[in-house]
């Protein structure tokens, strides 16, 4: 198939679009300039004739008499991955776009397609869709490598057919054939001379495969080589599959936005915003830019961002940042800080600038196998001076422990990898494996991971005693039906799952930030704060002493008298108690608890799962969670973070070891080292569980390789050894302990230690 990358110009290149959208008649026309150097370019019409889930139809009186037009749109939008199909009608100037409605909203996909439209207006633009919209339609290039697990597979099997079986195999042809495998090896062990300066267990490997090669043991070579390229392949699999590729908070925001020029409203590309831009954002739009509200309130989620798990009314004046929700109304910002220099943005660089760990767990196996490099060398060279005998040296070279170590530690780390991925666990490398076993502080975040991360009603009272509590979630329901308010949300819920028949509302009017007012049975109900009932003349003082410090207040009034109230709260998750009582007693792990919350909410969170209050944070912004997670570090404390939104991201880069979950934000995902893909807290023991074995297995490895090669050493230096002999020792081990590395995954269950796992 023929590769063809598809890009539209970004905002850097000569023609920088503008959109100016009007919609007289339905009809939106899109203008084009650049900027102080204007160039005309042909207007283009365009109508939304029909929208259904998956597909929308355009109509383009250009596409009539514009084939050349005709022919770039169709190519930049078949180019797409996200377009399942593209039919053009040119005497209706018609143009059908079926698409991927599972993957991008309609919302999304309707400015995407906007965009190609003009987009394909430009004969000289290069074609790429922004934001990675559009993925490239070509099958991954993968890099030429040298294929040296192949050529010892054939150079053992030629020694295999030349010797024990008798087949006329020429001797150069496997002789060749080591040499070609033996080449991977040869560059390391030359690299380890001039690089490191250093002889290296490459070198060690060389040298013996070159003197059992030159005696003619083909198969002693043979064998050893398959073993080493089989264990640099398998420890190549527990390394981090790809680099963390920069983030870009652009990237998790919409296409375009609104601003207002001029006393124009504009809908432009978010890469052109400039600081002092006016931008409108609607409900269920993220707001995309650091600034001030200038005119409007709107009810915002700034969960992702500042961790507080309810939505914060705000208003004329006051700030408002980047990648938090609007939930509800209207506002107009005064850009200050735009991209990466906003506060998310700046969460972004501090998570990039963080330390990069690259040290994997089979190091620490490597390292004792180097260590005895020289001293096995040595001894080689003494047994060879004391013996003229090169068959006895290549005997000790034989016996070293870097094969067995290098094949069974990776193994046993890629075994525990996929254990715990079967059981819902993605840990991304060796290197967090080995640093989850050592966990002796975790930190965790609160809401979204200790807490469920939304609003749930906890209980309903009655405050009238001619009123039940059943009544008063009936009229809270109905008031707030279809309302996009979390609270209002939480209350629908709660009332179905009590089974209440919610009564129908007929005139209402619900007031931003205060509570709503609603027609109900013939009634004039009021459902909302405090200061909204007190607002309407609703008598408050029958709640006074009712108050509750751990939870927030709803409150319902009909016919001018206050008749109950329900209290919500960002609950915690049902296994958050048990998972931290685990981890404080039976693994004696420190428990620390961050949150952008209110040092009264923290600390009462914090009494519950019975977290110290020495060891709570609370009114964390991302710059000191990650200033915590450092400090504790510096304390010689090996620190695993917990955490799911981008307001984690920092502390999750900083951390030894960092852990999300599935459904947290993309930026959280990305940077954490285990992934709870089940969202369950038991993941998090069962993943230091399978750690800890692992690390358990890595040291029984070493010992299985260690004392047969010492014993068969001995052996080799006083009495001598065939070096088929000595292949086979070296060889059993590693196998031995390379079934022992399997456990993990020939287990029904990691350990059993851990009962509260499951």
């Amino acid at each position: 198939m023929v590769k063809h990358r598809v890009q539209l110009a970004s905002p850097s290149t000569p023609i920088v679009p503008e959109i100016v959208e009007t919609h007289h008649d339905n009809v939106a026309v899109v203008k084009q300039h650049n900027g102080n150097n204007r160039r005309q370019i042909p207007q283009i019409a365009y109508s939304i004739v029909h929208v259904t889930p998956g597909r929308i139809r355009f109509r383009i009186p250009r596409l009539r008499h514009d084939r050349d037009y005709t022919q770039r749109l169709q190519s930049l939008l078949e180019a797409d991955t996200l377009v399942t199909s593209v039919r053009i009608k040119l005497a209706a100037a018609s143009l059908v776009v079926t698409y991927q409605s599972k993957q991008v909203p309609e919302s999304k996909m309707r400015s995407h397609l906007i965009y190609s439209i003009w987009a394909a207006s430009d004969p000289t633009m290069v074609i790429a869709v922004p934001n990675q919209l559009s993925i490239t339609k070509s099958s991954d290039n993968t890099e030429n490598s040298w294929p040296g697990l192949q050529l010892s597979a054939i150079a053992t099997g030629l020694a295999v057919l030349g010797g024990p079986l008798g087949l006329p195999i020429p001797p150069i042809m496997v002789a060749g054939t080591i040499a070609l495998a033996t080449l991977p090896v040869f560059q390391r062990a030359l690299a380890g001379i001039t690089a490191e300066r250093k002889l290296t267990i490459d070198f060690l490997d060389l040298m013996a495969i070159a003197i059992t090669t030159v005696q003619g043991h083909f198969l002693t070579p043979s064998l050893m080589l398959s073993l080493i390229e089989i264990g640099e392949n398998i420890r190549d699999r527990t390394a981090r599959s790809s680099k963390l590729q920069t983030l870009d908070l652009l990237n998790s925001l919409g296409q375009f936005v609104w601003v207002e020029r001029n006393g124009t409203k504009q809908q432009i590309p978010i890469q052109d915003v400039q600081r002092g831009d006016t931008v409108i954002v609607y409900p269920g739009e993220q707001v995309p830019v650091d600034g001030t509200i200038l005119r409007g309130k709107a009810l915002l989620d700034e969960q992702k961002l500042t961790g507080e798990s309810m939505p914060v009314l705000k208003k004329k004046g006051q700030a408002v940042f980047a990648s938090t929700l609007v939930r509800e109304g209207r506002i107009y910002i005064q850009t200050e800080w735009v991209g990466n220099d906003t506060r998310a943005g700046q969460s972004i660089k501090l998570m990039q600038e963080a330390p990069v760990h690259d040290t994997r767990m089979e190091n620490y196996a490597t390292k004792i196998a180097e260590r005895a490099v020289v001293p096995t060398l040595l001894l080689g060279g003494a047994v060879f001076a004391l013996t003229r005998n090169p068959v006895r040296a290549a005997s000790v070279l034989t016996l070293d422990f870097a094969t067995g170590i290098r094949v069974s530690v990776p193994t046993t780390v890629l075994a525990a990898l996929t254990y715990a991925a079967k059981h819902g666990i993605l840990i991304r490398s060796g290197r967090a494996l080995e640093q989850l076993a050592a966990v002796d502080t975790i930190v965790f975040d609160k809401t979204g991971t200790l807490t469920k991360g939304e609003a749930t009603v906890i209980g309903v009272e009655s405050l009238n005693p001619a009123t039940s509590t059943m009544r008063v979630l009936e009229l809270a329901a109905a008031a707030e039906q279809r309302l996009t308010h979390p609270v209002a949300e939480a209350i629908i819920r709660y009332a179905e799952a009590q089974n209440v028949i919610i009564p129908n509302r007929q005139k209402w009017n619900y007031q931003l930030g205060l509570g709503v007012q609603a027609e109900i049975d013939g009634e004039t109900v009021y459902v909302g704060s405090d200061r909204f009932l007190r607002h309407v003349g609703i008598d408050m003082a029958q709640q006074n002493g009712h108050s509750q410090r751990s939870a927030s207040m709803i409150y319902v009034a009909s016919n001018g008298q206050l008749q109950g109230k329900i209290k919500y709260s960002d609950i915690l998750r049902k296994e958050s108690r048990e998972v931290i009582s685990h981890l404080l007693t039976v693994e004696g792990v420190e428990v620390h608890m961050l949150t952008g919350d209110n040092k009264q909410t923290a600390n009462q969170v914090a009494a519950e799962l019975g977290i110290a209050p020495t060891h709570t944070h609370a009114e964390a912004f991302p710059e000191q969670k990650a200033a915590v997670v450092r400090e504790l570090h510096e304390q010689g404390k090996t620190v695993a973070f917990v955490g799911d939104g981008i307001n984690d991201s920092p502390a999750l880069a900083y951390a030894d070891v960092s852990v999300s979950f599935a459904n947290g934000s993309e930026i959280a995902r990305e940077t954490a080292d285990v992934v709870l893909m089940q969202n369950d807290l038991h993941g998090l023991l069962e993943a230091i569980a399978i750690a800890r074995q692992a690390k358990q297995l890595i040291y029984q490895n070493t010992g299985i390789v260690a004392v047969p090669n010492l014993g068969a050493l001995l052996i080799a230096v006083i009495f001598g050894l065939n070096p088929l002999a000595a292949t086979v020792v070296n060889n059993g081990s590693t196998v031995v302990a390379g079934v022992n590395g399997l456990r993990p995954i020939l287990k029904h269950s990691p350990k059993k230690a851990i009962p509260s796992a499951r």
